[in-house]
């Protein structure tokens, strides 16, 4: 029974970072399949970046060398992706209907790459680089997060492409309407969305409550915002606010994102030689953006007992960059800050296991009424104590 107490005292316990590196993770990828579509002129979507975040991400968890690194579609592939639409978009012997099957040439070769640096050695040289250098890197990312962030609430203001500006719900008075209650939304997750993540500080509320607010309250917010979108239904024209348009991926018409290998053999030869210059490109982005995504992942304080694997990691990654190219996919790749957020989520950090001691150490004291001097040299005593490696130390309560 005891027993039986303890692992639903651990499901309990990953229940939180699991909900909230899901939302941390799906929300971007979803942004980022709506600009890939309003981008790529509908070829690709959400639901295609969705399945490949999902589908290279359970692959990595079970079999890769480090499962605590966080696979995603991330705003380089977008970019990528976007270049490579607008090059073939033009060319009447590729154009729209090849593009995808161009794209899998571009995996086939950044594949091929991968594979080659991950043979020869290519990702020892991470080790040289500085924690400065990776969190520059994760600012990088982090800018061009909150780049699409921006771009994303300024055209709520504007006229959608393929829409009807004829529609009511296009008119000028209801644009300003629309972009305003997007900013109200956007503002609000935000805010409310930080403002729970410190609920364990506040001053108000049982401690449950405030660790509940604490461990869930990011896919709450999203939840109760989703919730107030909503509201103003009846009062509104249809489309305000606007929402994401997620096509059926089994709806007639909709394989040929799934079945793009057939049409591989259709591309011409120059572009398929072609394909290597952009194929290069991303190889070497997703050579950074992984590795570093998975250092930061591992950093010294989160005390990790698994070793790293950048060579395996990097060349799991090529299988996954070949698979997704031939079914039409773009590929997921070791994204920040999604990863480190995974490992700190989870992580029982040393400076949270002295508080705690510290903390039951000072009542104990209070409720045996010790003196001030023999409190002292009791919290003095439990935290010499706490010096010794983490691997020794044991949760409260466990």
């Amino acid at each position: 029974m005891q027993n039986a107490n303890l692992i639903f005292l651990q499901l309990f316990r990953i229940l939180a970072p699991t909900t909230y590196i899901f939302f941390a993770s799906a929300i971007p990828v979803i942004s980022f399949g709506e600009q890939l579509e309003r981008n790529t002129n509908g070829a690709l979507t959400a639901v295609q970046t969705l399945a490949s975040t999902a589908l290279c991400g359970i692959v990595h968890s079970i079999i890769g060398g480090q499962p605590l690194l966080i696979l995603g579609a991330a705003e380089p592939t977008v970019l990528m992706y976007t270049f490579m639409f607008n090059f073939a978009k033009d060319r009447p012997d590729l154009g729209q209907k090849f593009f995808l099957a161009w794209t899998g040439w571009v995996c086939v070769w950044t594949a091929l790459l991968l594979f080659l640096l991950a043979i020869l050695g290519a990702c020892s040289i991470i080790n040289r680089f500085t924690r400065l250098a990776g969190e520059l890197f994760g600012l990088l990312i982090a800018m061009l997060f909150m780049q699409q962030a921006i771009r994303g609430v300024v055209e709520e203001f504007g006229i959608p492409k393929r829409e009807n500006p004829k529609q009511i719900a296009l008119l000028p008075s209801w644009r300003f309407g629309n972009g305003m209650f997007a900013l109200v939304l956007s503002f609000g997750l935000l805010l409310t969305a930080l403002r729970s993540r410190k609920a364990r500080s506040w001053r108000y509320g049982t401690g449950w409550l405030r660790g509940f607010i604490a461990d869930y309250g990011v896919p709450l917010m999203v939840l109760v915002w989703t919730a107030v979108s909503y509201i103003p239904v009846k009062d509104v024209p249809n489309g305000i606010p606007r929402r994401l348009f997620s096509p059926n991926p089994w709806s007639p018409g909709a394989y040929s994102n799934w079945t793009v290998i057939k049409d591989m053999a259709n591309v011409p030869l120059l572009y398929i030689l072609g394909a290597f210059i952009p194929a290069t490109m991303i190889a070497v982005l997703y050579y950074f953006d992984h590795s570093v995504a998975s250092q930061l992942a591992q950093q010294k304080e989160f005390n990790l007992k698994k070793p790293s694997s950048y060579h395996y990691d990097l060349l799991l990654l090529g299988f996954l960059v070949i698979l997704c190219g031939l079914i039409g996919i773009p590929p997921s790749n070791g994204v920040i800050p999604q990863s480190p957020m995974h490992t700190k989520s989870l992580a029982t950090l040393k400076h949270q296991l002295l508080r705690n001691k510290l903390v039951s150490t000072a009542r104990k004291s209070i409720c045996e009424n010790s003196s001030l001097s023999q409190l002292y040299g009791n919290m003095q005593e439990a935290y010499n104590q706490m010096q010794t490696p983490l691997v020794y130390q044991t949760p409260p309560g466990a």
